[in-house]
């Protein structure tokens, strides 16, 4: 993919459906008992990657476009699939619905391509394997064989470090258990008076979770999992310190479901609008989960003109359209720099994104903690500072992250090294830079956001 510098983006966009919501919901209807009509489904690869598991699973599904509807089996439902489980290139089909084959009464491998095999599961074994499952894998990754067991143990686990993976695999594995199992997020390091750790848990009728409406300073994770759990009729207990329990006498009731636009696709855009003067972009109906909108609050800090309006709250997620105007220079944060702590967990994702943004502010942008992207789809650190040298940036490179300086960026040949985060975010860097850039394996976009490219241009001035 060949990309040329533009003078704004500007238009209005809807994107694909959320990936995380959207294996959630594929998964959760599964195992409920009725059928789940869910609406605006992923379009990406990897919830594709789901729906075909739950199929060898002996779970029906149609699908239509955007459109899954679902006949669940119920808990007990699922059947002994007659070959492994290719989970492709998706970490999250693997990691999730591992929780639900400890469970089962049959075995079953997983695996998944050469990329998704090198990633590490042992975070997910460790706690499966306290609950009772037996599990055999390759030295921690893939392939992964997973024994039948008729119950597993409730079990009380705190996470050694943030993951919502981690957390709602164990969550689908107490649905299982013999009693209630709970699951802490390790307690914070963080300043207490950082402004960037607060959430709000609302309250909602439409969920069924006891969800408290209490403001922390806990790191959480995104909690996807808790809320739509609570929406398919579970009864989920959050107390005051944040551990999330579900009971294994529980069961799921079929509930329609529309997943909102994804925010990680969302940030690509924002932060080309945000670097290019005169753009004026508006993107519907993105998912607005406060422990998913960090990046957003990052933008802001260092100087993005971003609006959030039309706020409502649809099948348990909050939901929003969003406006971003183009500055003529970006500031960045004059009083630091730096990003780190507790947020990280909450925008992951984002950071090569975030990366790119740092080439434009003034302040330049340093990332730290994040040491878990060196174990991504690639070595997102260092897929991020080779690429950014490549264009001429001023990158120093640390083992959890890296520190960017303001650079005019000149267009290079790009290695996506087959991560889709990493060829958007160069994407977006070809849009600012000076010249051609072009980037080889491109098409590895279609993890996440197939139409990538295609709505890219579309908004391209």
């Amino acid at each position: 993919m060949k990309i040329s510098p533009v003078k704004s983006l500007n238009g209005t966009i809807s994107l694909p459906g959320d990936k995380s919501i959207s294996h959630r919901a594929a998964m959760f209807a599964a195992i409920a008992d009725g059928t789940t009509t869910i609406t605006n489904f992923g379009s990406s690869a990897d919830c594709a990657s789901t729906l075909a598991c739950l199929a060898q699973l002996g779970v029906r599904s149609e699908r239509d476009g955007a459109t899954v509807i679902v006949h669940g089996a119920g808990k007990y439902g699922l059947k002994k699939p007659e070959s492994p489980l290719d989970c492709g290139n998706s970490g999250t089909t693997v990691r999730l619905i591992s929780g639900i084959l400890a469970g089962q009464k049959f075995d079953t491998t997983l695996v998944g391509d050469e990329s998704l095999s090198r990633r590490p599961m042992k975070r997910v074994v460790t706690p499966l394997e306290l609950m009772g499952a037996e599990i055999e894998s390759n030295d921690g990754k893939l392939p992964m064989t997973i024994r039948g067991s008729r119950a597993l143990n409730s079990i009380d686990y705190t996470m050694p470090v943030a993951s919502a993976q981690v957390k709602s695999c164990v969550l689908l594995a107490a649905l299982y258990a013999d009693g209630r199992t709970s699951v802490s997020e390790r307690v914070p390091d963080s300043s207490p008076d950082s402004k960037f750790h607060d959430f709000t848990i609302p309250k909602n009728a439409d969920f069924k979770s006891q969800v408290a409406n209490r403001k922390s300073k806990i790191p959480l994770t995104r909690d996807h999992t808790e809320r739509m759990l609570g929406w398919f009729g579970v009864n989920v207990v959050i107390d005051d310190s944040g551990r999330v329990s579900v009971s294994g006498d529980s069961r799921l009731t079929a509930r329609d479901f529309k997943v909102p636009s994804d925010v990680s696709s969302a940030a690509f855009f924002l932060v080309a609008a945000s670097c290019l003067p005169g753009s004026d972009l508006t993107i519907e109906n993105v998912g607005l989960n406060p422990t998913r909108t960090a990046v957003i609050d990052v933008l802001r800090r260092f100087g993005a003109k971003i609006e959030r309006f039309g706020e409502s709250e649809v099948s348990c997620e909050p939901v929003g359209s969003l406006r971003v105007l183009g500055s003529d220079a970006l500031p960045g944060d004059p009083g630091s720099n730096l990003v780190d702590g507790d947020i990280i967990a909450n925008l992951i994702d984002e950071i090569p994104i975030l990366a790119v943004f740092g080439t434009q502010l003034k302040s330049g942008i340093e990332i730290r903690g994040a040491a878990e992207l060196r174990v991504k789809e690639s070595d997102r650190i260092a897929s991020v500072v080779e690429n950014l040298r490549r264009m001429g940036a001023a990158v120093e490179e640390f083992e959890d992250g890296f520190r960017i300086g303001r650079s005019d960026l000149k267009g290079a040949v790009i290695d996506s090294f087959d991560d889709h985060r990493i060829a958007m975010a160069f994407a977006v860097a070809g849009l600012v830079a000076e010249g051609e850039t072009e980037i080889l394996g491109a098409e590895c976009a279609g993890v996440s956001f197939p139409e990538f490219f295609e709505t890219l241009a579309g908004v391209c001035r």
